[in-house]
């Protein structure tokens, strides 16, 4: 299975998955509850630095951050237009800081050892009709996927232009078919494997 994970050896690598998971959790949860751009900001130079803790390569981060970008920005000016400018930059800071933290926990643990993570904490809810092992598939599945959709959005960017169309207004048509068409695959093939 493809993964994120950038193997080295840090204290970040070393902290177990549900310990990672888990405040991955808290930490989204309560940064919506924090009005202060100062704080924010203070959460957002702690998950920097977290990086650095854990020798992610900047050029990696940068090239993820790259397609989050537009959408940042498109935020933010919403929130500038309807609210105020303070209110766009506390909301810049909460996504970011979320996402950058989310992307953290991504490459410094094992695929394998997240959806573990993921079933075990699931376990007790099995008397009420939980699957712990096909939610353990969904998380796979989703993690897997991320990077499969952006090469298929790369592609379809690379075709547009080689059209001549450099900016395209239904440049998502194109690509939401390449993932409908590729959803159909994946579930013909779990099915095929008795997977329902």
């Amino acid at each position: 299975m493809l993964s994120l994970y950038h193997d080295a050896r840090t204290p970040v690598h070393s902290v177990p998955a549900g310990a990672k998971l888990l405040v991955l959790a808290v930490t989204g949860t309560a940064l919506f509850f924090v009005p202060s751009i100062l704080w924010l900001g203070v959460a957002l130079a702690v998950v920097i630095g977290l990086y650095a803790v854990a020798r992610i390569p900047w050029r990696t981060t940068g090239r993820q951050l790259l397609g989050l970008a537009p959408f940042l920005v498109l935020i933010m000016f919403a929130q500038v237009l309807f609210t105020s400018r303070q209110s766009a930059i506390v909301v810049g800071e909460r996504l970011l800081t979320l996402v950058l933290l989310a992307n953290l926990v991504t490459l410094t643990t094992r695929t394998t050892a997240m959806i573990d993570t993921v079933e075990r904490a699931l376990g007790p809810l099995r008397p009420l009709g939980v699957r712990p092992e096909r939610v353990g598939l969904l998380v796979a599945m989703t993690i897997r996927f991320i990077p499969v959709i952006r090469e298929q959005a790369e592609l379809v960017r690379a075709a547009q232009k080689a059209r001549g169309i450099e900016r395209s207004t239904v440049f998502l048509v194109p690509l939401l078919i390449r993932t409908l068409r590729m959803a159909d695959g994946v579930g013909e093939a779990l099915d095929a494997r008795g997977l329902d």
